[in-house]
């Protein structure tokens, strides 16, 4: 296998390879760019047109999508995969994988968007890295672009795998994207309905690409994911990367939800009313205090059908401490 495929034993060892380019013995190109960033490029006469971009440990400790993408790499060193496609592979805080830490100083994934630029740090370095690498990536015009940022969540959910679709004035949510994402394996989709400043939202907001966030399962340390099953999306990946996805369904089964509002921690003061060890999906009743702040700030549930994702108290102030969301129909998709 070449050595560019092991980007993943390359970047947990905080190593640069002797060489920087290699070919595959079918002429695919593996270019190794920064640390935990590698394009893969087809030969041009497999090239169908279409930018990948394949990141995951944007937070260190969720390693079922980190070995995820080292499985397709190894793949593609050795030949087994034959991609049709440009891909860029990028491990997103490589330090907190080292470390097997979320994050070090601060949340990589709320740095994105000019977030970087307001502040300092290693994190808010690699944020801007991490937008450049992209930036370039996504820069050949005439091409589909296509943003897959994996994670696993902090706790568990009553819906295990599920993506979270950024939001853009203007521009509709893709019923064909959403049909992909379900053959993928995805249970359900948030469609966001204004900016944000994570990887996707970058990606999706700047650089006109398809971009999801997928939540995989629960965060666990390297070599225990037996219980995170990523098999479908696997398959649909490798499929994407070699051109040959078979056509995809309806949205039969897909659950689709919106954002009813963000729950802001403003204070020290803050106080979340829930279990700490509540699940994502976890459904509210109307009524229910969610949280209180300083100043008299209440959360009180008045949608019907509300649930709860990503609650943590113990983000900093002025960050997202929850989000609530609703059902909704597939209603105004392109």
């Amino acid at each position: 296998m070449l050595a560019l495929g092991k980007l993943l034993e390359l970047t947990l060892a905080g190593r640069e390879p002797a060489q920087k380019i290699q070919l595959t013995v079918d002429g695919v190109q593996m270019r190794w760019l920064s640390e935990g960033a590698l394009e893969v490029r087809p030969p041009q006469a497999r090239d169908n047109g279409a930018d990948v971009l394949l990141s995951s440990g944007i937070h260190g400790n969720e390693t079922a999508p980190i070995e995820l993408l080292d499985r397709l790499l190894h793949g593609i060193a050795r030949g087994e995969i034959k991609p049709r496609t440009r891909i860029l592979f990028l491990f997103g805080n490589p330090e907190a994988m080292r470390r097997g830490e979320r994050y070090l100083e601060q949340d990589v994934n709320r740095l994105f968007n000019g977030r970087h630029e307001q502040s300092i740090g290693p994190e808010a370095i690699r944020a801007g890295e991490l937008e450049q690498l992209a930036r370039t990536f996504f820069s050949v015009p005439d091409r589909s672009r296509l943003h897959y940022d994996l994670h696993t969540a902090i706790r568990g959910s009553k819906i295990e795998q599920f993506a979270l679709y950024p939001w853009k004035e203007g521009r509709q949510h893709s019923r064909a994207e959403l049909a992909r994402l379900r053959a993928a394996g995805m249970a359900a989709v948030l469609l966001q309905n204004k900016t944000s400043i994570t990887f996707t939202a970058f990606t999706y907001e700047q650089l006109e690409a398809e971009s999801f966030t997928l939540e995989l399962g629960k965060a666990r340390p390297f070599g225990q994911n037996q219980g995170v099953d990523v098999s479908r999306l696997e398959t649909r990946l490798k499929q994407i990367i070699e051109g040959n996805e078979p056509a995809t369904e309806g949205l039969d089964g897909l659950k689709l939800f919106s954002v009813a509002r963000e729950v802001i921690k403003h204070s020290d003061a803050f106080t979340l009313h829930l279990p700490a060890d509540v699940e994502n999906f976890s459904e509210l009743e109307k009524g229910y205090l969610l949280a209180e702040d300083i100043a008299k700030t209440r959360w009180v549930i008045e949608e019907e059908g509300a649930r709860i994702i990503f609650p943590n108290p113990k983000v900093k102030n002025g960050l997202r401490a929850g989000i609530l969301i609703v059902p909704t129909d597939d209603q105004g998709l392109a």
